[in-house]
């Protein structure tokens, strides 16, 4: 399989024998990136024609709930097959192809006036965005081996950046033109995209280039120890998902107003920029296990303490809170490649995003039926125990990595 290239000269250290050299290394890492950004983006735009679909079409919020699912659904279910395609047609042309598929959507949408013209139009893009996630991880993990934790970093964080953009963009859009045109516009930023990807992504060999690049355990202690991980980054993502369906409501009953409310959330959500970004370098100095230590107990504390706060100091935490709640994410994706081969890099990835993409569409439902069960508070506090529920996980998947 053909695969993308990423630079040293990001992560500071020398080009390693049989790696690409660092100027191509340094055109995949960016590459990747903006791949990451548009998708991401395009995902939460999504959010942002949701009132606007629901006017044009008279949508009832069952309909807007199906029209999100099916794109959510696509996108998990097809990460697997994403990295079979990939084996067959090679990464750079599959991940460019999905690329064109994910701007499609748009300028479908742009052209349906049905419900089901809609819902096909999100398909197809879930068939083109879910290529994005295993194939780049396993792009960067691939060019840059055993120094992959800060490129990996980089690359989390780009994702915000999308989701922080595009929905901003479309917003301010169809403010000025009709919504179907904005789309075609936004939808035309993908093309582009998909082509440079098409002409410009380096390719590297799929062989490892030593062992050091190789997992360092047997196949059967390599899954246990990604069975560990997975888990690990199922129950990070169910606490992040679960907080943010409560978080309103609790600064709500704090007294909190309307507008105040949003300014809180962006300050969770810039912390949580942060974190990504922040994090998996501390990971790739600190190592991973003590970094995850500290970002799931920090979680919980702040957790419990803006339960407990006062309205004034919990907005204060908030920003620290966003950054640990998003911060153990950059610090699991950077520790896939050493939990499989080289040959495996892909798969991993794959499966370790389908478990956090459904465990991100589950976790709100099983919170929120417990929260009408025991109440708001104690159903806040059980996201925390859930966070430190991974802290003997991350103890157990010590003794499966190279450098813990």
């Amino acid at each position: 399989m053909k695969l993308f290239s990423f630079s040293s000269a990001t992560t500071g250290v020398a080009d390693e024998p049989g790696r690409p050299a660092s100027a191509s290394r340094t055109r995949v890492l960016w590459l990747a990136c903006t791949a990451h950004a548009l998708h991401d983006g395009y995902t939460d735009m999504v959010y942002a024609l949701l009132p606007v679909w629901q006017a044009d079409f008279g949508l009832t919020y069952g309909a807007l709930a199906i029209v999100r699912g099916v794109y959510a659904g696509t996108t998990a279910t097809l990460q697997l097959p994403a990295g079979r395609v990939a084996d067959i047609f090679g990464a750079r042309a599959t991940l460019a192809f999905g690329t064109f598929l994910a701007a499609l959507r748009y300028a479908v949408a742009g052209m349906s006036g049905t419900l089901v013209g809609l819902c096909v139009a999100l398909a197809i893009s879930g068939c083109g965005s879910s290529t994005q996630h295993p194939l780049a991880s396993g792009a960067v993990s691939r060019v840059y081996g055993r120094n992959a934790r800060g490129p990996l970093s980089i690359y989390n964080f780009s994702g915000d950046l999308g989701k922080s953009a595009l929905p901003a963009a479309i917003s301010l859009l169809i403010t000025v033109m009709p919504w179907r045109h904005a789309l075609w516009a936004v939808s035309s930023v993908g093309f582009v995209l998909a082509a440079a990807l098409a002409l410009f992504l380096p390719s590297v060999p799929r062989q490892a280039s030593s062992v050091e690049d190789a997992s360092s355990h047997s196949g059967n202690a390599s899954r246990t120890g990604f069975s560990l991980l997975f888990t690990i980054g199922v129950l990070d993502t169910a606490v992040r998902m679960g907080l943010l369906t409560f978080l309103p409501f609790l600064l709500k009953a704090k007294g909190i107003s309307q507008p105040v409310m949003g300014t809180a959330l962006a300050l969770v959500f810039i912390g949580g920029a942060a974190g990504k970004f922040v994090c998996g370098w501390l990971g790739a100095r600190m190592g991973a296990i003590g970094t995850v230590l500290a970002t799931e107990s920090g979680t919980a504390a702040l957790i419990l303490a803006v339960i407990w706060l006062p309205l004034g100091p919990a907005l204060v935490v908030l920003p620290l809170l966003g950054a640990m709640l998003n911060g153990t994410s950059s610090v699991l994706y950077g520790t896939v490649p050493e939990l499989t081969s080289v040959d495996g890099t892909e798969r991993a990835f794959a499966l370790f995003y389908t478990g956090t993409i459904a465990s991100g569409a589950l976790a709100p439902v099983a919170y929120g039926l417990l929260g009408d069960r025991i109440g708001v508070n104690a159903a806040t506090i059980a996201t925390a125990v859930t966070a430190l529920a991974v802290v003997p996980l991350a103890l157990g998947l010590r003794r499966y990595l190279r450098r813990a």
